[in-house]
């Protein structure tokens, strides 16, 4: 018999990267809805730190709302048509066309579609710490508004955390809790009411950062 150390049983039952991204294409392909409680965070070279969290709900195809509870009352909203912002502080509603959007959470978007690593993402760097593994792809255009993605997915293949670094060195990262499949949503989810009173303003969205 021969015996093999721990540490290389480990390595040997390490999956492999491909093994992995498809392992979570699997996770997420499937379900026509889904919802997550999320924590995101907001850093920038020269900027403090915003830490603002709420819930996450998507409808595939193209339908995302973010619903912050901090900050109250602010609300990030695609219709499969527009993308619609609005924060009581900003005083007014910012409205633009969804492929024109080039807010950072843009590649959160692929879970509205169908997932597919290769056909969106390069140049992937892999490691496996504590039984979690983490993956980082550069997006396939240059013309992105991001530079890298980095996901932290669970041996269920779950994206537990998701960190996007912008064109000007800003991070903005994710963290996902409460992951549900196909949930059924009430109906008008997904259109946007403009708060009496308060102006919507068309805008080429160059700001990732809300």
């Amino acid at each position: 018999m021969i015996l093999i150390p721990l540490v290389a049983q480990a390595v040997l039952c390490q999956p492999a990267l491909q093994d992995v991204l498809r392992g979570v294409e699997r996770r997420y392909n499937p379900p026509k809805t889904m919802q997550f409680l999320f924590q995101q965070s907001y850093s920038g070279p020269g900027r403090l730190t915003r830490v603002e969290s709420g819930e996450l709900t998507l409808s595939k195809p193209g339908k995302m709302k973010w619903d912050y509870t901090i900050p109250a009352g602010k609300v990030f909203l695609t219709d499969g048509t527009h993308a619609w912002f609005f924060s009581p502080s900003a005083g007014r509603v910012e409205r633009s066309k969804t492929k024109e959007s080039a807010d950072l959470r843009a590649p959160l978007a692929f879970l509205m579609g169908k997932l597919d690593f290769q056909r969106d993402f390069r140049e992937f760097r892999y490691t496996v710490n504590n039984g979690e593994f983490h993956v980082i792809a550069a997006p396939k255009s240059d013309k992105s508004p991001y530079t890298s993605v980095e996901f932290y997915v669970t041996p269920e293949f779950a994206i537990r955390e998701l960190a996007v670094t912008g064109q000007d060195k800003s991070v903005m990262r994710f963290r996902f809790t409460l992951e549900k499949s196909n949930v059924k949503l009430p109906a008008g989810q997904f259109v946007f009411h403009p708060p009496a009173g308060v102006p919507v303003v068309d805008v080429n969205d160059e700001d990732g950062a809300r």
